[in-house]
Protein backbone atom coordinates (compact mmCIF):
# COMPACT_ATOMS: atom_id res chain seq x y z
CA UNK A 1 0.00 0.00 0.00
CA UNK A 2 1.26 3.65 -1.10
CA UNK A 3 2.29 5.64 1.90
CA UNK A 4 0.93 8.18 0.67
CA UNK A 5 -2.89 6.79 0.99
CA UNK A 6 -2.43 6.29 4.93
CA UNK A 7 -2.18 9.93 6.26
CA UNK A 8 -5.47 11.18 4.75
CA UNK A 9 -7.32 7.95 6.80
CA UNK A 10 -5.57 8.41 10.05
CA UNK A 11 -5.35 12.57 9.84
CA UNK A 12 -9.16 12.52 9.38
CA UNK A 13 -9.71 10.80 12.67
CA UNK A 14 -7.18 13.18 14.26
CA UNK A 15 -9.12 16.22 12.64
CA UNK A 16 -12.76 15.19 13.11
CA UNK A 17 -12.65 13.37 16.54
CA UNK A 18 -12.13 16.37 18.32
CA UNK A 19 -14.36 18.26 16.97
CA UNK A 20 -17.26 16.22 17.97
CA UNK A 21 -15.93 16.69 21.94
CA UNK A 22 -13.70 13.97 21.99
CA UNK A 23 -10.67 14.26 23.88
CA UNK A 24 -7.43 14.33 21.39
CA UNK A 25 -7.22 11.04 20.06
CA UNK A 26 -3.65 9.30 20.25
CA UNK A 27 -2.33 6.65 17.92
CA UNK A 28 -1.20 3.67 20.02
CA UNK A 29 -0.11 1.05 17.60
CA UNK A 30 0.29 0.30 13.89
CA UNK A 31 0.74 -2.98 12.37
CA UNK A 32 0.26 -4.80 9.45
CA UNK A 33 -2.31 -8.08 9.46
CA UNK A 34 -4.48 -10.46 7.24
CA UNK A 35 -6.60 -9.28 4.98
CA UNK A 36 -9.55 -9.99 7.10
CA UNK A 37 -10.42 -7.25 10.07
CA UNK A 38 -12.10 -9.24 12.67
CA UNK A 39 -15.12 -7.44 14.84
CA UNK A 40 -14.41 -6.37 18.61
CA UNK A 41 -18.38 -6.18 18.49
CA UNK A 42 -19.48 -3.36 16.75
CA UNK A 43 -17.62 -2.15 13.06
CA UNK A 44 -18.75 0.37 10.47
CA UNK A 45 -17.14 -0.29 6.93
CA UNK A 46 -16.93 2.33 3.92
CA UNK A 47 -15.71 1.43 0.79
CA UNK A 48 -13.62 4.17 -1.40
CA UNK A 49 -14.36 4.13 -4.98
CA UNK A 50 -13.54 6.62 -8.40
CA UNK A 51 -9.57 6.75 -8.50
CA UNK A 52 -8.74 4.86 -5.41
CA UNK A 53 -10.63 1.95 -4.51
CA UNK A 54 -10.06 0.22 -1.05
CA UNK A 55 -12.02 -0.09 2.59
CA UNK A 56 -11.86 1.45 5.96
CA UNK A 57 -12.96 -0.29 8.91
CA UNK A 58 -13.65 1.39 12.33
CA UNK A 59 -13.98 -1.20 14.90
CA UNK A 60 -14.84 -1.37 18.45
CA UNK A 61 -16.68 -2.77 21.35
CA UNK A 62 -19.74 -2.39 21.97
CA UNK A 63 -18.64 0.13 25.40
CA UNK A 64 -16.58 2.53 22.93
CA UNK A 65 -19.30 2.38 20.58
CA UNK A 66 -21.62 3.69 23.24
CA UNK A 67 -19.26 5.82 24.70
CA UNK A 68 -18.80 7.66 20.90
CA UNK A 69 -22.51 7.65 20.93
CA UNK A 70 -22.99 9.67 24.11
CA UNK A 71 -20.34 12.18 23.51
CA UNK A 72 -21.30 12.51 19.60
CA UNK A 73 -25.27 13.04 21.67
CA UNK A 74 -23.48 16.23 24.12
CA UNK A 75 -23.02 13.51 26.81
CA UNK A 76 -26.59 11.99 26.77
CA UNK A 77 -26.13 9.00 28.73
CA UNK A 78 -26.26 6.05 26.98
CA UNK A 79 -27.11 2.48 28.94
CA UNK A 80 -28.34 0.35 25.69
CA UNK A 81 -27.18 -0.16 22.13
CA UNK A 82 -30.39 0.73 20.67
CA UNK A 83 -31.39 2.64 17.07
CA UNK A 84 -30.23 6.16 18.34
CA UNK A 85 -26.64 5.13 19.65
CA UNK A 86 -26.38 2.82 16.21
CA UNK A 87 -27.30 5.44 13.86
CA UNK A 88 -24.69 7.57 15.57
CA UNK A 89 -21.86 5.05 15.12
CA UNK A 90 -22.58 5.03 11.30
CA UNK A 91 -22.92 8.59 11.29
CA UNK A 92 -19.46 8.82 12.41
CA UNK A 93 -18.15 6.16 10.12
CA UNK A 94 -19.73 8.34 7.55
CA UNK A 95 -17.91 11.66 8.69
CA UNK A 96 -15.06 10.65 8.82
CA UNK A 97 -14.44 8.36 5.11
CA UNK A 98 -15.92 11.66 3.79
CA UNK A 99 -13.15 13.53 5.49
CA UNK A 100 -10.63 10.86 4.02
CA UNK A 101 -12.26 11.14 0.98
CA UNK A 102 -11.31 15.21 0.96
CA UNK A 103 -7.83 14.62 2.18
CA UNK A 104 -7.51 12.22 -0.45
CA UNK A 105 -9.53 14.92 -3.07
CA UNK A 106 -6.67 17.26 -1.56
CA UNK A 107 -3.90 15.02 -3.38
CA UNK A 108 -5.73 14.74 -6.54
CA UNK A 109 -7.85 11.93 -6.59
CA UNK A 110 -11.63 11.86 -7.25
CA UNK A 111 -12.55 9.66 -4.50
CA UNK A 112 -16.21 8.83 -3.71
CA UNK A 113 -17.18 6.82 -0.35
CA UNK A 114 -20.30 4.29 -0.51
CA UNK A 115 -22.44 4.02 2.33
CA UNK A 116 -21.54 2.96 5.70
CA UNK A 117 -22.37 -0.06 6.60
CA UNK A 118 -22.68 -1.33 10.31
CA UNK A 119 -22.06 -4.70 11.53
CA UNK A 120 -22.80 -5.61 15.43
CA UNK A 121 -21.25 -9.06 16.05
CA UNK A 122 -18.78 -10.38 18.17
CA UNK A 123 -15.77 -12.44 16.17
CA UNK A 124 -17.55 -11.26 12.54
CA UNK A 125 -14.47 -11.12 9.66
CA UNK A 126 -14.51 -9.03 7.22
CA UNK A 127 -12.43 -9.26 4.53
CA UNK A 128 -10.88 -5.83 3.17
CA UNK A 129 -7.72 -6.62 0.90
CA UNK A 130 -6.46 -9.09 -0.77
CA UNK A 131 -3.40 -9.72 1.26
CA UNK A 132 -2.32 -7.38 4.35
CA UNK A 133 -4.34 -4.53 5.29
CA UNK A 134 -3.00 -1.82 7.54
CA UNK A 135 -4.60 -1.41 11.36
CA UNK A 136 -4.15 1.63 14.15
CA UNK A 137 -5.22 1.24 17.13
CA UNK A 138 -6.57 4.72 18.83
CA UNK A 139 -6.92 5.29 22.34
CA UNK A 140 -9.94 7.50 22.63
CA UNK A 141 -10.64 9.02 25.88
CA UNK A 142 -9.38 5.61 27.55
CA UNK A 143 -11.63 3.14 24.90
CA UNK A 144 -9.66 1.41 21.78
CA UNK A 145 -11.36 2.02 18.61
CA UNK A 146 -8.91 0.20 15.44
CA UNK A 147 -8.43 1.53 12.21
CA UNK A 148 -8.10 -1.13 9.85
CA UNK A 149 -8.10 -0.16 5.87
CA UNK A 150 -6.48 -0.88 2.77
CA UNK A 151 -6.66 1.82 -0.38
CA UNK A 152 -4.87 1.51 -3.91
CA UNK A 153 -5.01 3.15 -7.20
CA UNK A 154 -7.55 1.96 -9.13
Amino acid sequence: MDAKLVNPIIDSFMELMPQMGFPNPEQQKVSMQDKEVISNGVTVEVSFIRQLRGTVVYNMTEDAAKYIASTMMMGVPVTKFGELVQSAIREMGNMLAARAATNFTELGFEVDITTPKLTISKEHRIKIADGHCLNVEMNLGGRRMDIAFYVERA
